[in-house]
């Protein structure tokens, strides 16, 4: 590890919360504790008289007691649907399906080659972070797809594959709220600011497009500052990679993986094309049925099935033009190898599943959510100190509550009729809201995909635990949080739209 004068201080004090981290239990036994204090701490406030009024439905929200006999019914009976029904198991499973055909047939291995061999080094990492902030619009696949790649692209240049980790989550995971296009969670969170809108305004519309503005000048921004803190801060901290996976040496292409990529070229020309018939025309049979909406489509609730095909396709006609695929029993096995990485995780994420299944159970992350709301909304702030606070409480829920819906649909019947009083959109909120969900996805093991990465690192780095995750990724939440705050106050002293007919504020 890096210690030169220029960071030492930050060394250090990364270092100390990395020997903290990682002083805890291994992440396995570690949710499997959390999960028994849940219960536990649940028995302990059931005895308390602990209520608060949710203010979505107006009903009053207790603790829930689990260590108890109709707790323990409830999560013997409950165990094997909270790991089945856990949301990124299936992302993660079916979409390496099809990724491990296009990996074992080689297909992925020349892509990246041919990336390192006609990319700058100096853009690497831009590049890294910048695809990772657009593949967002794929719902959550940039955490199955990119993540791992990004690794194998750092490997091949010398650089600590664990960089380019940290680059790539930091994308995905802290510019969730930043892309040129719009994504599955648009129109989710949209509905749910229309529906907060109407305890003030019944006629108010809140259409999915209402931050584009925001997002797509937030791409750039957040871009920006992730390669510099990968550059400055993380690369020098990690220092050489000497782990034990070894990386191949970079040979330029043969003329059978020219074949194969032009076979696989044809293959995404063909692939495109059928995807553009179903999704550019107002018929288009990838539309919804009824209302002709692509943004509420089987086509984005269906996007991980699109990766499983379109990663099987074009790793089958790359094997194909290759001749890395000679029967079907090689595209069985590519599948089978990608199942085989997956071991540790699959055990890691029948704890969490656990864990987070107890929390929402006993309404503890509900109470915490909306009792933080109250202190805000009491708080007297001004307007600049009120927006960036809102940020910072959104922040804070965040480490609590994992999935961005489920907080905006608690918080928005709060914060929306409260600042939509003090003159502001429901839309501004909504960003607002956004980029304090964004800036501790990364350092927040409640996020869902958190184990998962805890995976990735453990690939390169054995003694990786959740402690140099958070480590790794905390100077990425500190720029992400000083960035989107300055770049908020700014647009609001501009008095810029955060999206297509969205102005900041309002007249009732």
């Amino acid at each position: 590890m890096n210690n030169n004068g220029k960071n030492s201080f930050l060394n250090k004090a990364l270092s100390m919360v990395e020997k903290i981290g990682n002083a805890l239990p291994d992440p396995v036994f570690l949710f499997a504790l959390l999960a028994f204090l849940v219960v536990l701490l649940s028995g302990v406030t059931s005895l308390f008289d602990i209520e608060v009024v949710h203010p979505g439905t107006g009903e009053i929200v207790k603790p829930v007691n689990l260590f108890s006999v109709k707790g323990l019914h409830k999560i013997l009976t409950g165990m094997v649907h909270n790991f089945t029904s856990f949301a990124p198991l299936g992302t993660v499973l079916v979409a390496l399906l099809g990724i491990g055909v296009a990996e074992g047939s080689g297909f992925i291995g020349t892509i990246l080659r041919l990336l390192v061999l006609s990319s700058p080094k100096k853009l690497l990492t831009f590049v890294v972070i910048f695809t990772g902030i657009l593949s967002n619009t794929a719902s959550e696949v940039g955490y199955v797809l990119l993540v791992p790649l990004s690794a194998i692209i750092f490997l091949s240049v010398g650089r600590n594959p664990l960089a380019g980790i940290a680059a790539s989550f930091a994308a995905v995971s802290g510019g969730y709220s930043a892309n040129l296009l719009l994504g599955t969670i648009d129109p989710l969170l949209a509905g749910l600011s229309e529906e907060a809108a109407h305890i003030i305004d019944p006629s108010y519309t809140v259409n999915p497009a209402c931050n584009y503005y925001f997002m797509f000048v937030s791409t750039f921004i957040i871009a920006g500052i992730g390669t510099y803190v990968t550059e400055k801060i993380v690369i020098p901290r990690l220092g050489i990679y000497d782990g034990e996976v070894k990386s191949e040496t970079i040979q330029k292409l043969t003329y059978e993986e020219k074949r194969g990529l032009k076979y696989a070229g044809i293959t995404a020309l063909f692939f495109t094309i059928i995807i553009l018939l179903g999704t550019v025309p107002s018929w288009g049979f990838l539309r919804d049925a009824e209302t002709g909406s692509l943004l509420r489509s089987p086509f984005m609730s269906g996007i991980v099935a699109i990766i499983f095909i379109g990663g099987a396709v074009h790793g089958i006609a790359y094997g194909l033009g290759a001749r890395t695929i000679k029967s079907d029993k090689d595209i069985v096995d590519g599948m089978a190898k990608a199942m085989k990485t997956l071991g540790a995780y699959i055990v890691l994420t029948f704890f969490a599943a656990q864990f987070v299944a107890y929390f929402n159970w006993t309404n503890l992350g509900l109470i915490v959510a909306i009792e933080g709301a109250g202190v805000l909304r009491a708080s007297g702030l001004g307007d600049i100190p009120l927006i960036i606070g809102f940020v910072i409480v959104s922040a804070m829920v965040n480490m609590v509550m994992g999935s961005a819906s489920a907080k905006w649909a608690i918080m928005a019947p709060v914060f929306i009729p409260m600042f939509m009083l003090l003159g502001y959109s429901p839309e501004l909120v909504q960003a607002t809201y956004r980029v304090g969900d964004s800036i501790t996805n990364i350092i927040s093991p409640m996020m869902s995909y958190f184990a998962l990465v805890v995976a990735f690192f453990q690939q390169y780095d054995k003694k990786a635990g959740i402690g140099t995750i958070i480590a790794t990724m905390l100077p990425y939440s500190i720029f992400f949080f000083i960035g989107w705050s300055l770049l908020l106050i700014v647009w609001i002293l501009l008095g810029l739209p955060v999206g297509p007919g969205a102005d900041l504020f309002i007249q009732l």
